[in-house]
């Protein structure tokens, strides 16, 4: 990834604070989308942090990895899949493969289901998320894809580092680039 990236993400990003009662900040990650420089960069870099793992197909969590998840399998020539979330909207006519996401930065205990018939047995899937700050989303959807999964691509990794290791999350960013 090139400096220039890096710096845009961090320009293009902000801190917003939600008001009484509440005590933390909310991350706006509107601005990377705004851009069409961050729009043209972003699927190759993370394609990059991946390409020598030769994915066969990268699966994205909704919502904001449905935009992601299309750039980089652009980039690296393969197709994408959906991972939907239960309960989000009316049920998917066809058969799903559902794995229990473990609670996630807010607590809460989510499901995320892929179509079965648009993986193989041979696949080698690359996650790709916006975000990492437990490996809730990536551990469970490494449970659902078995061997098949590869690793996690994000955009911003704050991960404690043995959460990083063990689900082999790699990211553009750390979350200190972003501190507020």
């Amino acid at each position: 990834m090139t400096d220039d990236l890096r710096d845009r993400l961090r320009r293009a990003f902000r801190w917003t604070d939600p008001g009484p009662p509440s005590d933390y900040l909310v991350s706006d990650r509107s601005g990377w989308w705004r851009d069409p420089v961050i729009l043209d960069a972003v699927g190759p870099a993370l394609a990059e942090l991946f390409r020598s793992d030769r994915p066969t197909v990268v699966v994205s969590p909704e919502v904001t990895g449905f935009l992601l998840g299309p750039l980089v399998a652009r980039a690296l020539g393969v197709g994408f899949v959906e991972a939907y979330r239960a309960g989000a909207r009316r049920a998917i006519a066809e058969e799903m493969i559902w794995a229990e996401v473990p609670a996630d930065h807010r607590g809460d205990v989510q499901h995320l289901g892929v179509r079965r018939r648009l993986l193989a047995a041979d696949d080698r899937v690359l996650v790709v998320d916006d975000w990492a700050s437990t490996g809730a989303q990536a551990r469970g959807l490494r449970t659902l894809l078995g061997d098949r999964y590869l690793g996690t691509a994000t955009i911003v990794d704050e991960c404690p580092p043995p959460v990083t290791a063990e689900l082999t999350i790699r990211g553009l960013l750390t979350g200190a680039d972003l501190d507020p």
